[in-house]
């Protein structure tokens, strides 16, 4: 037996809002989850699994029936699907009348409970949410019984707020795989047993890394799974050194060199470290024009040479400030932080725009 195993679609969702690019990225979720079907036809999967959150919020009819068509699509594939805490089954969800094919299965259930597929020789156990939260270890006591068929565990949670998870129980439960939904980024949380899939296509930008969806195979009642990769684009957060030589336009050079290296495509969030010419101080709004930045964050500091400032200001109110840090000079970040103020304040007084390490601007989309 051959299965996929997606979660956190989140189809809906507007990901980037009040960003030039927002619109087109809303569209991209419902492009990566076609994919996520045509590649299910192409490898022959016997089993599509959805981990919950297939929908940002309440699904409307529309939204349904599109989603029905692509599992019509299926020529042999069974769709075994829950909700989870965005899509939850509130009293007047779609999700509780709708009249799915006949290739699919929902666990809507707000208990966990057992479907039998004879003809995989499987049993999938799952439940799904019926409000926001599930804070309840749901999975205390559990076991599911031994026999000769292969069993699967289909649940979406694992914080506190969202069925939390005790590794041991989930050890001693008995299952042979354990498809988890609920975290954005995939990852293994017990080796050889229970994975999260992450988003087919990352939906906000701490999802970063890979996405895509998990493709296991079953031989023996042994599973062996592999991680697709098929996320069109990526959230990527850089590093941009400054140095005392730079100025606007040098500045915005690296920028863009960052955006074309990794790849114009991807959105990002830039950090300017290093030190500074004392005169410069970036002006981190027109850098969000380099391509698709979410943010640019200074954490530059002033590159003050205090040995010269001392001699050059030697018994003056600046020389004086620079002595009243002791001979090696400032101690620890606040020290720091309070010297180069203060510098500046002196140095150049009115006539340098506020700055303060770390500070971060942002346009109006952030």
């Amino acid at each position: 037996m051959r299965f996929m195993h997606i979660a956190d679609v989140h189809l809906g969702a507007a990901p980037d809002h009040g960003y030039p690019w927002a619109k087109a990225r809303g569209k991209e979720l419902w492009e990566g989850f076609r994919r996520c079907i045509a590649d299910a036809n192409e490898k022959k999967v016997d089993l599509l699994l959805i981990a919950g959150d297939l929908f940002d919020r309440r699904p409307e009819i529309k939204e349904l029936n599109e989603v029905n068509y692509l599992f019509s699509t299926l020529e042999k594939t069974v769709v075994v699907l829950i909700a989870g805490n965005r899509d939850y089954l509130e009293p007047s969800s779609p999700y509780l009348t709708y009249q799915w094919n006949e290739n699919v299965i929902t666990i809507f259930s707000g208990q966990l409970e057992r479907i039998r597929l004879p003809e995989l020789k499987l049993e999938i156990y799952g439940m799904s949410y019926h409000h926001r939260e599930i804070p309840e270890p749901v999975m205390a006591g559990v076991c599911a019984k031994k026999d000769e068929y292969f069993k699967i565990l289909l649940l979406h949670g694992g914080d506190a707020s969202h069925i939390p998870l005790n590794k041991d129980e989930l050890l001693d439960a008995g299952f042979d795989y354990i498809a988890l939904g609920h975290l954005h980024n995939p990852q293994v949380y017990i080796r050889n047993l229970a994975v999260y899939a992450g988003a087919p296509e990352p939906v906000c930008a701490e999802d970063t890394g890979e996405h895509g969806y998990v493709l296991g195979e079953v031989q023996r009642k042994k599973v062996h799974i592999s991680f697709v990769e098929m996320e069109g684009r990526r959230y990527l957060e850089k590093t941009v050194e400054v140095t005392e030589s730079d100025n606007p336009y040098s500045l915005q050079e690296k920028i863009s060199s960052v955006v074309a290296r990794d790849g114009a495509q991807n959105m990002y969030r830039i950090t300017l470290t290093g030190e500074r010419d004392p005169g410069f101080v970036p002006q981190v709004r027109e850098y969000l024009k380099c391509g698709r930045i979410l943010s640019v964050t200074d954490q530059t500091v002033p590159a003050f040479h205090l040995d010269v400032l001392r001699k050059k200001y030697e018994g003056k109110l600046i020389g004086r400030f620079i002595e009243s840090f002791g001979e090696g000079g400032p101690t620890g970040v606040t020290e720091e932080k309070a010297l180069y103020y203060g510098l500046e304040a002196l140095l150049y007084p009115g006539g340098q725009p506020e700055k303060k390490p770390g500070r971060r601007e942002k346009n109006s989309g952030d």
